[in-house]
This record gives C-alpha cells, structure tokens and sequence, in this order.
C-alpha cells in the first residue's frame, strides 16, 4: 500500500541511508595505503633488517651467519664507541650554541621598518639550500692552514693561525661552527615564524608597566617563543649525532685529526663500508637509534617544565 500525499502539502524529506561502515573502512585505507606502503618500505622494513643484521656476521664472499650478541659485545668492550660518542656529543653540545644566536638573529630581522630585511633573510637561508659538500668544500678552503682567509684575517690583527682542520684540538669545533652556519638559516625561519605569532599587545602592555626592551625580551618573548625553541632543539640534538657528510669532506682519509673528530656515524661508516663488517655496523646504528629516541624522550620529558603552549 503506497503513501498518497495530501493537497497542499510539501513531501517528506527522503531519509539517506548511512553508508555501512566496512565502505568507509575501505576508502580509508585506500587513502592511507600509499603512505602506510612508503613507510613498511622504507622505515620498517630497514629497521627489521638492521636488527637482524646486527645478530650476524658477513663473510667475505657473502652470507650471513648468527652470532647473537656477539657485535654487541664486540662493539661495548671496544674503545672506539665510546672515543665515538663522546666526539658527537661534544659536536651536539657546540650544535646547541647556534639556537641563542638563531634567536638574537630573528629577533633583529623581525624588528619593524629594517631596510633590507627581505635581503638578509635570503641572504641567512641561502647555505640551506646549498648542497652539504659544497659548503665544506668552501670553508675547507677558509681554514687552510697555509693560505686560508681566516688564518689571513687573524694574522693582520697580530694572531698566529693554526691548521685548523689538520689540528685535531681544533678540527671537531672548526666542523661544528660550519654545521652551525649551515642550519642557522632553518632555525632563524622557524624564530621568526615564532616571534610573529606573538600578540603585539603583550608588548604594549610590558611597555606600560615600565619594562625595557630587555625586559620584555626575557619576560614576554623567550617564555612564549619557547616551543619553537624546543622544536628546534630536538631536531638539532638528531641532526647533530646523526652529522657525517661534512665531516668527511672536511677531514679527509690520512688526517691527523681523523681520529679526534671521528662520530658515530663516522665509526659506522668505518666499520660497514672500509672494514666490511656489516654486522657490527648495523649494531651501532641501533646503538645510535636508541641514544637518539632516549635523548629526545629527555627533550620531551623536560619540556613540561619550561615550555609555555598559552599566552
């Protein structure tokens, strides 16, 4: 029996009938499939394959054979990990200096009316997007010992130069100012992005209550550009222990301070491309995953206590 509308009257809405929720399920998938692919493919996947690599060992011809722990153990009693570590923490320590003077940069290109503003931000990003041995390349030619500008700079002023990458007390500082320079562009963009998020009455009001621009530096801008602040301090604390390429353009094979400026990564490349053991390779790149995930669980857990998310 049909339903007859009455004269004069509009007609019910017709009610949609929600789709079942298995064809959601499979549109959903559809579009997290490609990611979910990428990632099994080139995350996942390597991570399984290293940690069973760093159970065996490679023969010369080939071939894996389990050995357990054994490059654990290997790798924990040998005293290169641990001269390693110890050079990449030093490295992430002098890293972490170029934060306060990405700060102090960004706050001077973020001051109303600079001329030139547009000119010195260009100017700062411009070693971004400059292809790593490139830019050790050029300042390998900056710190030679012999004709280098800096050693030419320091000597018109009175002060005798050094063979500064050749030095191996001064080679891991030379690299880590270089390395600072390179990502100073990144980090002052991300400031500045910071900076022009906070409210300008925050500042209006400091300034009624008698603060001076120092004032106000401290007491209004750190504490709210602190998550940008912290944000720049994790990826700086993992690009810093993860850094290889400058320091093997910039401390060729045969240095003297090949040995004082070697890494971690410098000791995986070592051990997995020259020496061929790829078992104990893949254990120090886990050793390294595992410093990298504990140092950026202290980052995150520390950050509760200083890091300011409302104005």
């Amino acid at each position: 029996m049909t339903r007859t509308q009455v004269p004069g009257t509009t007609p019910a809405p017709a009610v949609r009938r929600r789709k079942p929720l298995r064809d959601s399920a499979w549109w959903a998938l559809l579009f997290v499939g490609p990611t979910a692919l990428g990632l099994a493919a080139f995350y996942f996947w390597p991570l399984l394959r290293t940690g069973y690599m760093s159970l065996t060992t490679t023969g010369a011809f080939g071939g894996e054979t389990w050995v357990g722990l054994a490059n654990f153990a290997q790798l924990f009693n040998s005293p290169d990990l641990l001269r390693a570590a110890g050079n990449s923490a030093l490295y992430t320590a002098v890293a972490l200096l170029g934060i306060p003077l990405a700060i102090v940069l960004a706050s001077l290109l973020n001051t109303p009316g600079l001329k030139g503003r547009s000119f010195y931000r260009v100017l700062y990003f411009i070693p971004v997007v400059t292809m790593p041995a490139a830019i050790a390349l050029v300042w390998t030619f900056i710190y030679n010992g012999d004709y280098g500008v800096l050693n030419q700079a320091l000597h018109l002023v009175g002060i005798q130069g050094t063979s500064w990458l050749a030095n191996p007390s001064t080679a891991l500082m030379a690299v880590a100012v270089v390395g600072i320079w390179a990502t100073l562009g990144t980090n002052i963009v991300i400031f500045v992005a910071g900076l022009q998020g906070i409210p300008a009455s925050l500042y209006e009001a400091a300034s009624l209550d008698g603060a001076g621009p120092i004032r106000r530096f401290f007491s209004v801008t750190l504490p709210l550009l602190s998550p940008s602040v912290f944000f720049v301090s994790v990826i700086t604390v993992i690009g810093a222990l993860q850094v290889f390429d400058l320091l093997y353009v910039m401390i060729p094979t045969g240095s003297p301070a090949r040995e004082a400026t070697m890494t971690i990564v410098s000791l995986f490349y070592q051990v997995g491309f020259i020496r061929n053991q790829r078992g104990l390779a893949a254990a120090i790149a886990l050793v390294l995953m595992v410093i990298i995930l504990i140092l950026t669980a202290v980052q995150f857990r520390l950050q509760r206590k200083w890091v300011h998310y409302e104005y």
